[in-house]
């Protein structure tokens, strides 16, 4: 029987069928709190053996001062790799099966030796004590005899890596939690999972919350309703209304929890043209019912006074809890050439209450953007080089699934470099804020229906797989992690490490160090389409940082 290992990068995507790259290093140096992401690639012949004898048991040995944890790298189907607008960067443009979800490690059971196919461990090394460790990689069978070994040192230097100053939004929809386990809506079940799923979203470097005073707009059919999450609660008294903020009180609680401090305050009308009221839920003495929603005109004189009952009782609650400063407000979702002026009449209907909070909306016209439309524009990569070369300050960029041709982006599909190269982008280009809109997204395209998402990982075959969410529903009501997930986070600590050289060093020797390593300018479309280019870098910097 043959068995073969390849210790590889976090950037390979080990594929069934292909022998991935060799990992270049045998030694890492790593800022304090720092992490390495390896990976242990495995593949055996089509030998017939008996079931028990058909596993592998992997670990990983580490000093104190080094927190180990592995992950079995599963397959997924991908229906959808890629949009009509695509470029050549792609692990495949067709259906396939692509490594994606991580499957916490069964120490006991350890993973079945699959004939003929390239699978993976991934190993997360958490660098939690200074100086010189080293590392030793296993797989054993099951009578315990060692089939491989590897080791890896690990050097940690005593300084550890900045806070993070970059916002980062990736939009969380509590409705679909509630749907696909089966939940009440604030029940103490679901109060339990949103908790959980916070609680990765920080640990992955997620620091503002989409929260859901009402109902969030988005990705609703016209005419159509998502379940109702609404955190305020809402009550019809004496031809006015009075509100009770006890639920959004909970919700701030636990993203205090876990060190989230920008509150992204849900979207005051529509998607798409800011044409209607979202659905609002008013407790009244007939019981609960719907007030507001799609039958209602954005400029209802009704629905206009409501906002202004709402938003100043918001506010002082806010500021109240002292988040006000950290709060952030919508208008209304990518408004388009063509939905200016409903945009603009909606915006003028409640910007006097609006004008000593932040508010941001996504918008990618440049021209609208002239007009004066939107202050600060979160912006889609693939149109951001005029918002560059006009010098917006205190720029946002978005990516999503138009965002197929070029630009970074963390489809399925796409190789890790692709996902990863953003953080390098953010530091170029002194990015404020990056959003996505698909944290946890279980529906299907404008929420029709509600979906599986180990099944169905592009909403009902509408968008490229990994598009609508980074984070799988664990049966315990916790989230399984993904390679894309994980990935990202690099991204993120590549931009702090970046950050934190430059406060050394100065920006000019940041910004020479990375020219020359890529031997290009590196843009939000053109940058280096290696492996090699983003590991080397980091590993620069991190040298640079021990030096220093």
């Amino acid at each position: 029987m043959s068995l073969r290992f390849v210790l590889t990068g976090s950037l390979e995507k080990v594929l069934p069928d292909r022998e991935p790259a060799a990992w270049p290093y045998d030694r890492s140096v790593l800022p304090l709190g720092d992490r390495l992401g390896v990976q242990i690639a495995y593949w055996c012949d089509f030998e017939l053996i008996h079931p028990q004898e058909a596993r592998l048991f992997f670990e990983a040995e580490a000093p104190e001062g080094v927190h180990t944890q592995l992950y079995s790298v599963g397959l997924v189907p991908v229906r959808v790799a890629c949009t009509p607008n695509h470029d050549d960067d792609y692990l495949t443009h067709s259906p396939a099966m692509l490594p994606d979800i991580l499957w916490p490690y069964d120490e006991q059971n350890g993973v079945r030796r699959l004939g003929g196919q390239w699978r993976s461990i991934w190993v997360d090394l958490h660098a939690e004590t200074a100086g010189e460790h080293t590392v030793e990689l296993r797989c054993k069978n099951a009578q315990g005899e060692c089939l491989w070994s590897q080791t890896l040192t690990l050097q940690v230097s005593a300084q550890p890596l900045p806070k993070q100053k970059l916002i980062h939004t990736e939009w969380f929809h509590a409705d679909c939690l509630a749907d696909y386990y089966g939940l009440e809506v604030f029940g103490e079940q679901h109060w339990q999972v949103i908790e959980n799923f916070i609680a990765c979203a920080a640990a992955h470097g997620v620091n503002m919350l989409l929260t859901p005073v009402v109902t969030p707009a988005l990705d609703t059919a016209v005419g159509g309703e998502r379940t109702t999450v609404q955190l305020c609660d809402i009550y019809e008294k004496n031809g006015g209304y009075t509100f009770d903020f006890a639920k959004l009180e909970r919700w701030l609680g636990i993203c205090q929890k876990y060190g989230i401090e920008n509150i992204e305050i849900c979207h005051l009308f529509t998607q798409w043209g800011a044409r209607h009221a979202p659905k609002v839920m008013v407790h009244t003495g007939e019981g609960l019912i719907k007030r507001f929603g799609w039958e209602t005109d954005a400029l209802d004189p009704a629905y206009t006074a409501f906002l202004h009952q709402l938003i100043p009782a918001l506010k002082d609650f806010l500021r109240e809890k002292g988040v006000l400063q950290n709060s952030w407000f919508h208008i209304s979702d990518e408004p388009h050439d063509g939905d200016e002026e409903d945009y603009r009449k909606a915006q003028a209907s409640v910007l006097p209450l609006l004008q000593d909070v932040h508010l941001i909306d996504a918008l990618s016209s440049f021209d609208m953007y002239q007009t004066g439309i939107v202050k600060k524009p979160v912006v889609s990569t693939n149109h951001v080089e005029p918002f560059l070369e006009a010098q917006v300050p205190g720029l946002w960029v978005y990516y999503c699934v138009s965002q197929g041709k070029l630009v970074s982006n963390r489809f399925m599909s796409m190789p890790s470099r692709r996902n990863r190269i953003l953080g390098v982008q953010l530091y170029l280009y002194h990015i404020e804020g990056f959003l996505h809109w698909g944290y946890n997204f279980y529906n299907s395209q404008y929420s029709i229906r509600h979906l599986d998402p180990f099944a169905e990982t592009d909403s009902g075959e509408a968008f490229p797989s990994g598009d609508p969410f980074l984070v799988y529903p664990g049966e315990d009501g916790k989230p399984i992690s993904s390679l894309r997930l994980e990935v990202l986070y690099e991204a993120l600590r590549d931009l702090r490490a970046l950050q934190m050289l430059e406060s050394l060093k100065g920006r000019a020797f940041v910004e020479s160090l990375i020219s020359r390593l890529a031997g290009q300018k590196i843009t939000f479309s053109d940058y280096p389409r290696n492996d090699a280019f983003v590991y080397e870098l980091r590993r620069c910097v991190n040298e640079e940082l021990a030096q220093a």
